[in-house]
């Protein structure tokens, strides 16, 4: 092997350390075993917002420097001069032992900012739940309501000098460099947590296109699948059938033995069906060993060249940082050729199988993969607690129970069957909490409940109950809400997984409604007016007591009809 594509482990002030030779610009990394897994969904976002802090201090600086929050890892990377590594380095180090605390009110707005551009995908939630790697898919709600002192504890409890791998890719290892970090110890990578009672699993979401992920072991051959599948849908939804304009797959190593392969493909409205049914049956091909030796053999020569570029190893130095921070050792590009160019078609097939058994696949909305053998992932509770019932305004079929293990929303569907989501207090990931006595209860399993006093008649003793029975560390306090739902605009069933929309917000009138209730409202107004003229002054003696009678009931009457369609506007909506 040549030196130059070695990569050699060493130390600095303590902290392991991989370097390898790489020509032009340093480059740089500090990577902790810290991320948005290690967090609750009450207090997430502190690890992004200690990332935040410790960057603060680099002001405007003419070389490249970021920060990247992810699952299971948190890392510090930097590209420049030599003298600009060592105080880039240097000065993360002293801000993640004195956080610069006066900053923290306007990185917390920088990170709601951030939040409202970012789109995550929904597959975490769906499979983890809203705890652990669950997490990536959610608000970063802790942000708001987190103290100084909060972020201070977090930053010294996992930014700690025993949890940490330094990567450096240069000509020469920097001179100069300290790294004075507070002593910790090695944390362990984060527990994984599941939402699906059974898999293969799909759900349906409003957005076109397909998406697909699976676990699997992770391994070359694993690797070498997600090329293959790759190419096998690029080929049967681009090539051949133009339903789709991107269909790609993505390979990401969890680090604990364990990888998830990706795939997507987009469609139009009226491809759906297509692409739906072309996906499934790409799948369903690698799954019984239709692997085309020529597409392995393509995949592998690209994992190849890449692993003999001029600055292979200097490129895989945050991922050997995070296998170090994970307790594997890292593995030399020879043994990964050896092992690469031994792969053989029977072992990628035995992928697709491993995959075929964990797949988790988001269909459009109105779709269903119940015939592809999928099994329709829970948006609702097995079960709901006993305990007092408060029935929903103006809709006998829809109650609100709290007992004394939690809550539950129960319902009656049209065919007469009863749903429920619950969240049991031992289980609450996160209580949403407005001003205004609403509540958001969300639990582990993303099931959520929306508890509205308006809508239910909760009484404030009840709601007290329920704020003493949900553990303190999962409340989550939010400012006031600008509208408050109504019984006529509340959901008519439990709202499943759904731990980041707000509770649903009256409808909006619309500018024919307004004109509507504006031509009604007057031709009341007139009715009323005539009919009260008559029935105080009509009582004309020649026409008779009847004819009166008579023309006053018809008036009222009419005054009714058009009273009624005014009144339901007014009840159902709400000005903008």
């Amino acid at each position: 092997m040549n030196p130059q594509a070695a990569v050699h482990h060493t130390e600095v002030d303590g902290i392991p350390t991989l370097f390898a030779y790489a020509a032009g610009p340093m480059r740089a990394g500090l990577v902790f075993r810290v991320g948005v897994a290690d967090e609750s969904l009450a207090g997430a976002g502190v690890t992004h917002l200690v990332e935040h802090l410790a960057l603060h201090r680099q002001g405007l600086a003419d070389y490249h420097f970021n920060g990247a929050t992810k699952a299971a890892f948190t890392h510090f990377h930097v590209e420049g001069a030599e003298h600009e590594i060592v105080a880039y380095l240097t000065a993360v180090c002293a801000s993640l032992a004195g956080l610069p605390m006066e900053r923290l009110e306007t990185e917390k707005e920088i990170l709601r900012t951030e939040e409202s551009r970012r789109e995550p995908g929904q597959l975490p939630l769906w499979r983890y739940g809203a705890q652990g790697y669950g997490l990536v898919a959610c608000p970063e709600w802790g942000v708001r309501n987190l103290r100084p002192d909060d972020v201070r504890q977090w930053a010294q409890t996992w930014f700690t000098h025993d949890n940490a791998v330094l990567w450096i890719a240069g000509e020469r290892m920097p001179y100069g460099l300290s790294l004075k970090l507070p002593a910790g110890v090695r944390r362990a990578m984060p527990a994984v947590t599941s939402a699906l009672p059974v898999t293969p699993a799909y759900f349906s979401d409003g957005k076109g296109g397909v998406l697909l992920d699976a676990v699997v072991t992770d391994t070359t051959a694993a690797r070498l699948y997600a090329g293959v599948l790759d190419r096998e849908l690029s080929r049967a939804l681009r090539q051949e059938g133009g339903y789709s304009y991107t269909a790609a797959t993505d390979y990401s190593a969890r680090r604990d033995g364990f990888a998830t392969v990706t795939a997507f493909a987009d469609a139009l409205p009226d491809r759906q069906d297509a692409v739906l049914g072309g996906f499934v049956d790409v799948l369903a091909g690698l799954q019984v060993g239709r692997i085309a030796q020529a597409d392995l053999d393509a995949v592998r020569g690209r994992a190849d060249s890449a692993l003999t570029a001029p600055e292979a190893a200097a490129r895989r130095l945050p991922g050997l940082a995070e296998d170090l921070l994970a307790g594997r050792p890292p593995r030399g590009l020879d043994d990964l050729r050896a092992e690469l160019w031994a792969v053989t078609p029977l072992q990628v097939h035995a992928v697709a199988v491993e995959a075929a058994g964990t797949s988790l696949m988001q269909v459009p909305s109105g779709h269903t993969a119940d015939w592809a053998g999928y099994t329709e992932a829970p948006t609702s509770s097995p079960y709901a607690v006993t305990g007092r019932r408060f029935e929903q305004a103006g809709d006998g079929g829809t109650a609100l129970v709290v007992g004394d293990e939690g809550v539950s929303l129960t319902c009656t569907e049209r065919d007469g069957r009863q749903r429920a989501a619950t969240v049991l207090y031992r289980a609450c990931a996160a209580v949403l909490n407005w001003p205004d006595g609403a509540r958001r209860l969300i639990g582990t399993d993303g099931i959520s409940v929306d508890l509205e006093p308006g809508l239910y008649g909760v009484d404030t003793h009840t709601l007290a109950v329920v704020d003493a029975a949900v553990p303190p560390a999962a409340v989550v306090r939010l400012p006031p809400r600008q509208n408050r739902p109504r019984p006529e605009t509340a959901a008519a069933a439990p709202a499943g997984r759904d731990v980041s929309s707000p509770p649903p917000a009256p409808v909006r009138r619309t500018a024919g409604q307004t004109a509507a209730l504006i031509v009604l409202g007057l031709l009341t107004v007139v009715c009323a007016f005539v009919a009260l003229s008559v029935t105080a002054f009509g009582n004309d003696p020649q026409t008779g007591v009847g004819a009166w009678i008579g023309l006053s009931v018809f008036l009222w009457g009419l005054t009714g009809l058009l009273a009624w369609p005014a009144v339901r506007i007014v009840r159902r909506t709400r000005r903008a």
